[in-house]
């Protein structure tokens, strides 16, 4: 029996890193599910390759789980990891310098063969020359760990080898204090057909457990109490399982079905496979042969009467261009998701970034104004897809919903809502009418046009991207009645201001530095800021959801203080805007686009650079 001491500590950061065939997506899940479960606060940041079959061993295929977890509240997966699980060289070489200096690496020296180090480009062996001085490291034979645990198992040695992520999940159980029986449970619902894999799997995640007890080499066993959360029922949550969500609890809210067509693209194709489980909801799924026809299916969805949404990244954004400006003419509630990922063409189709911003407002002919949202979590996409069909139907609009590649694969805690105290959606189809019916005579407060369902006994209209006339919708090329419509869509994009909640500022109303964010920038702005003001530095924090319109009272936040720093994962999409609509003011952007979110330390060197 091992004689480590258990240290308690606040939080930690993990890191599992492998080939894309070791199973490190998987690993990290599964702790991060145990670890949520056993009430800690969570935070993860899933990064894998864009390859689909990158070639083994090398430093391309390497793909990585981070996740911080703790007993009090916290904002981020953590700047840099305290433990790095390398599987292979390539996984050790990407992954090192992330790691922060006395960490502890705990690598699979089998793998560490002449040929894979010679894949990963290593030019010697790291862990005989010196490489690793900085860190503390543990060298375990993990593949002929995991061989013995399973000699006698019936599969084929292939089928042992693959077990061999929860050999060292085993492990890192053990030395973080959790619990084998999530996982176990997991693994027996997940292979209920197949037997001799569930015993296999079972036992090489204990024989990891055990050989941590066992060892004589652990530097230590940490435990971190349950975090100190409002009380509540949570589950972990990631910010597509959340969109998915949320739109079925819109469709609840309103009475209304929804058809969601999608065409699949990472990162927003998980969307599309969490809605088709929620036929029961009212849900309809669409997988389209292409992005303009999903597109097209969505509009024509909320022409008939229902809620249409479609999703996509940025390449699909550019595809569905010309139907969302078709739905900006007719005035229909098309609401479109944009997970952003590294661009432009292809680009860097799994990692993330804001890119998108200017696209989606400016992004099509003419002038075509749209409201535009953001999430800035993976748990509040769900308030904000709700936001996003709550304003399309309403204001008879279509509407974008902004997240990004971090947000849609990271996980939180989410708490659940009591659905029976979210406010209902009013939606009123016309049904009948004094004399002919008008399609554009508009609410006083909203500009709305009426919701009329085709097939409706005098509610007949014309419909099409040619410019119509005001009131009667007929099909119109006078001058004056182009610009009065022009200026009409632009006004009820302007009137959503009022409906929206005013911006909060996070620290003194007025200072010499605010930070000002938008989207996934969230977590590290609000743990940088709020770090600083416990250290008596005079810095305050706002984040945006409302991209178009901006929140009204935005201007005068901003103008109380004597620099507005606007830190981005693009080249300075906000910066321009915020220049371009508020006069008066000291912006100084902060831009960086590496496909990975940002790190708190990051924002902070900013931050005490201005001060």
């Amino acid at each position: 029996m091992s004689k480590v001491q258990t240290k308690e500590i606040e939080a930690v950061t993990i890191r599992f890193a492998g080939d894309s065939g070791d199973g490190m997506q998987l690993t990290g899940d599964q702790f991060t599910d145990t670890s949520a479960l056993m009430g800690n606060d969570i935070a993860t940041f899933p990064d894998f390759p864009a390859e689909i079959r990158a070639p083994a061993g090398t430093l391309p295929g390497v793909s990585s789980f981070q996740i911080q977890f703790s007993e009090h509240e916290i904002f981020t997966a953590g700047d840099s990891p305290d433990v790095l699980v390398a599987m292979n060289p390539a996984a050790l070489k990407v992954n090192l310098t992330d790691l922060v200096k006395g960490g502890l690496v705990v690598v699979n020296t089998d793998s560490f063969t002449e040929e894979n180090l010679k894949k990963a480009g290593w030019k010697s062996n790291p862990l005989q020359e010196g490489t690793l001085k900085d860190y503390a490291v543990l060298e375990i034979p993990i593949s002929t760990l995991n061989a013995n645990a399973l000699k006698d198992s019936p599969i084929k040695p292939t089928e042992a080898e693959r077990c061999k992520n929860f050999f060292a999940l085993g492990l890192m159980f053990w030395m973080y204090d959790r619990k084998l029986e999530f996982t176990v449970k997991w693994i027996e619902e997940k292979f209920t057909k197949k037997p001799e894999l569930i015993q296999a799997n079972v036992t090489a995640l204990k024989a990891g457990y055990h050989y941590g007890d066992i060892s004589e080499t652990i530097p230590g066993r940490y435990v971190i109490r349950k975090a100190r959360l409002a009380p509540g029922t949570y589950r972990k949550i990631t910010g597509n399982e959340a969109i998915a969500l949320g739109i079925v609890t819109a469709a609840h809210l309103s009475g209304k079905q929804v058809l969601y067509g999608s065409y699949p693209i990472t990162p927003a194709s998980s969307i599309l496979h969490e809605l088709a489980l929620r036929k029961n909801f009212g849900i309809k799924t669409f997988q389209a042969e292409d992005e303009i026809a999903a597109c097209g299916s969505a509009l024509g969805a909320a022409f008939g009467g229902h809620i249409g949404i479609t999703a996509t990244s940025g390449p699909g954004i550019c595809l569905k261009s010309e139907m969302i400006n078709l739905a900006v003419m007719v005035e229909l509630p098309l609401i479109i998701i944009d997970v952003q990922r590294g661009g432009p063409s292809t680009g860097l189709p799994t990692k993330t970034e804001q890119g998108d911003l200017l696209q989606v407002m400016f992004g099509r002919n003419s002038d075509s104004p749209v409201p535009v949202i953001a999430a800035s979590t993976p748990a509040n996409c769900y308030d904000f897809m709700i936001e996003a069909i709550r304003i399309a139907v309403t204001y008879m609009t279509p509407v974008f919903f902004l997240s990004d590649g971090y947000l849609a694969n990271a996980a939180e805690p989410w708490y659940l809502p009591d659905v029976a105290k979210l406010p209902k959606m009013q939606i009123q189809h016309p049904q009948s009418s004094d004399g002919p019916f008008l399609p554009y005579v508009r609410n006083e407060q909203t500009l709305a046009r009426p919701w009329a369902i085709p097939g409706t006994s005098g509610m007949e209209h014309r419909i099409g991207g040619l410019e119509k006339a005001d009131r009667t919708g007929n099909v119109s090329y006078d001058p004056a009645n182009h610009h009065k419509m022009v200026a009409l869509r632009r006004e009820k994009v302007n009137r959503i201001a009022h409906s929206i909640p005013l911006m909060e500022v996070l620290g003194p109303k007025k200072g010499k530095l605010l930070v000002l964010g938008w989207g996934s920038t969230y977590g590290p702005i609000h743990a940088a800021v709020t770090e600083l003001q416990k250290e008596g530095k005079e810095v305050s924090a706002c984040h945006l959801h409302y991209m178009n319109p901006f929140p009204k009272n935005l201007p005068e936040i901003v103008k109380c203080f004597e620099t507005i720093l606007i830190p981005e994962n693009n080249m300075g999409q906000l910066l321009l805007l915020i220049r371009g609509t508020i006069e008066g003011i000291h912006t100084v952007g902060f831009h960086r686009v590496t496909g990975q979110p940002f790190k708190i330390r990051e924002i902070r060197e900013k931050i005490e650079e201005l001060l």
